[in-house]
């Protein structure tokens, strides 16, 4: 209750600035400031860290970013809350720019009659790391809040002795998470190895996902959307270079790499062979998108400048 009554405060205060600053042109904001993206954050995949570069930037850049805080971390809306969100986004413009993030599955704006959708961005990992890196941090947390107490403090059983007692918390249930984060607030999302689920989550980050990056390969995909969307993301890619390879990524304690019995016996299950697949799946996206978009000199990478042009251009001007 106090950290809603403090964001409430906080919100009435950027509200009140606005209004001092003079009234804004609301019914025609301008498309460069129209602008929302949401990065629904899978679980970890570094999305502390990337999004830290969000908040390091936003005073520079003048855009707003807003933590979206569901009860227990629920990545599903109640059909009310999708209305309120839907509506807070698309109509508050004093928060335009404006770079939303959270733990909420996607949800699609256009079933609710919105005529500009907001820009999904995300990042996804390899899923057996996601699991190991999840498993030790309930247990031992990480560097970012070494004080807080987490969820499973006390247990010192490894993921690999959870696996082999067959444990809940390792079991190959708890891989399907990505899946369901990008196939969205439908019930079948969540039916644990649905062929359909994966199918959707694949049309989705197809369709409606600007760009979805690995967390292997965060520094290029930082160096994308600043290449692509400058408004929000000028300078993050020197930032994460000089500061943020150090100070923005977020290291699970206490973990330890799985043993190759342990992965094999992970990956005999139908559900790692399913979230892999979708891994796979956004990964050879990825790498596709960054092969028409940078070049390789000399062990480093660089954005490519406009390649194309207008020509031919009727009729011709007096």
């Amino acid at each position: 209750m106090f950290e809603r009554a403090i964001a409430r405060h906080e919100v009435r205060e950027i509200e009140q600035r606005h209004t001092m600053d003079g009234p804004r042109q609301d019914a025609a904001v301008d498309e460069e400031e129209d602008i929302v993206i949401i990065y629904n954050r899978v679980p970890k995949t570094a999305s502390t860290s990337f999004t830290n570069i969000a908040y390091d930037l936003c005073a520079k850049n003048r855009y707003h970013v807003l933590h979206i805080n569901t009860t227990k971390n629920n990545p599903v809306m109640s059909l009310q809350d999708q209305v309120r969100f839907v509506k807070n986004i698309t109509t508050w413009n004093e928060m335009k720019p404006g770079f939303y993030h959270g733990h909420i599955s996607y949800l699609d704006f256009a079933k609710f009659g919105v005529k500009k959708k907001p820009i999904y961005i995300n990042v996804i990992r390899d899923p057996i790391e996601r699991l190991v890196s999840y498993y030790y941090f309930l247990r031992f947390g990480d560097d970012y809040r070494p004080g807080l107490r987490r969820r499973k403090q006390g247990d010192k059983k490894t993921f690999d002795e959870c696996v082999a007692e067959g444990g809940s918390d390792c079991a190959p249930e708890k891989l399907w998470l990505q899946i369901p984060f990008f196939c969205g607030h439908s019930s079948e999302c969540w039916n644990v190895g649905s062929r359909w689920a994966m199918d959707q989550a694949k049309y989705n980050l197809i369709n409606e996902y600007f760009l979805v990056g690995v967390t292997e390969e965060l520094e290029d995909f930082i160096m994308l959307l600043e290449a692509a969307l400058p408004r929000f993301f000028r300078g993050a890619t020197d930032l994460y270079r000089t500061v943020g390879k150090k100070s923005h990524l977020r290291k699970t304690t206490e973990k330890k790499l799985p043993t190759k019995q342990t992965i094999a016996k992970l990956q005999q299950s139908d559900i790692w062979k399913m979230e892999n697949e979708f891994y796979e799946f956004a990964l050879e996206q990825f790498q596709f998108i960054r092969a028409h978009a940078v070049r390789e000199k000399d062990g480093d990478l660089y954005i490519l400048a406009q390649n194309f042009f207008y020509e031919k251009i009727y009729p011709k001007s007096n």
